[in-house]
């Protein structure tokens, strides 16, 4: 006979969240209420957590969150009382998911959340093995200056990092928790992810996305800001990069 706490074990098991999406917005009131409805619409076949970290929002972005949790029992917020940036809002909603594998989506609504069921099927197929999927933007809806500015930006993370993936910018990726959090955290690490992915041995796979215009709100970041932290960043991941130890491989000595 099944006694009652083998039967809450297993409803337990059944319920166990497949995917924690997690979304760092800072200002993108307008922005919640679409976005959450086409992560729910996208995510049907899964078990799923959306966890927004909404990061010193000053406008009405808290709000329309508390709304949305009014009817969606799968969001949850988490607010940083003053804005600490992506990298921070990121790894805020990462320690606080529930699940092995997470998936990022930027808050703007450019990522298409209908591009994730693909990513997260490929990313499951992946057996014994920790991974990173990033998307690549096709056909990118952004101005001239930003997709000059993402390419030389590009140019510079294959020559001195030897990041191979064409589009580690894109904010839309799929990967195993434990290998964000075994990766070394810095302010704007979100930008070097697939290169800090590779440094420590992981697997990085691109994957062709959808991208949109932003139809509200402006972006938190300019072209020339994203170039002066970037050029800081670069050095400071490339000294990573070479500190990194040669040889980890191990074994256990069994009796």
């Amino acid at each position: 006979m099944i006694s009652i706490h083998s039967i809450i074990a297993i409803l337990n098991m059944s319920k166990a969240t497949e995917i924690s999406v997690v979304i760092p917005v800072k200002n993108e009131a307008g922005n919640i209420d679409s976005l959450v409805s086409e992560i729910h619409k996208s995510l049907k076949k899964f078990s799923y957590e959306i966890i927004y970290v909404n990061d010193g929002s000053d406008d009405k972005t808290e709000l329309e969150l508390k709304n949305n949790m009014k009817n969606n029992k799968k969001l949850r917020v988490i607010s940083h009382e003053n804005s600490q940036g992506q990298s921070a809002a990121l790894r805020t909603g990462i320690k606080a998911s529930n699940s092995t594998l997470i998936a990022t989506l930027d808050g703007d609504g450019q990522n298409d959340p209908s591009d994730l069921p693909k990513m997260i099927d490929t990313l499951k197929s992946c057996k014994d093995e920790l991974v990173l999927i990033g998307g690549v933007r096709v056909n990118r809806k952004d101005s001239i200056s930003k997709l000059w500015a993402s390419s030389f930006a590009k140019y510079c993370r294959f020559i001195l990092l030897k990041d191979t993936h064409p589009d580690s910018g894109c904010g839309i990726k799929v990967f195993h928790k434990e290998l964000f959090l075994r990766l070394p955290y810095f302010d704007h690490m979100h930008r070097f992810l697939s290169a800090l992915a590779l440094r420590e041995g992981a697997k990085v796979l691109k994957f062709n996305v959808k991208h949109r215009e932003r139809l509200l709100g402006t972006s938190n970041y300019t072209n020339f800001g994203r170039f002066l932290v970037g050029l800081f960043d670069v050095l400071g991941v490339i000294w990573l990069r070479n500190r990194m130890p040669k040889n980890t491989s191990f074994k256990e000595i069994l009796k």
